[in-house]
């Protein structure tokens, strides 16, 4: 089971409130404004700024 989109629809980053998207392995949400990407880990997204890793 994976996100559905209308979770990622109404799913924004905790840090600058902009959109997110998933990763190409959709191990994780993107977002290009911070470049963090938040894990996603048994199919729920954790969205908290400390666990999130730099987009490289």
């Amino acid at each position: 089971m994976s996100l559905s989109q209308e979770l990622l629809d109404i799913l924004a980053c905790p840090k600058c409130k902009g959109d997110l998207h998933l990763t190409a392995a959709k191990n994780g949400l993107v977002c290009e404004e911070c470049r963090l990407i938040y894990p996603i880990k048994e199919d729920i997204p954790i969205m908290l700024i400390e666990e999130a890793q730099p987009l490289k």
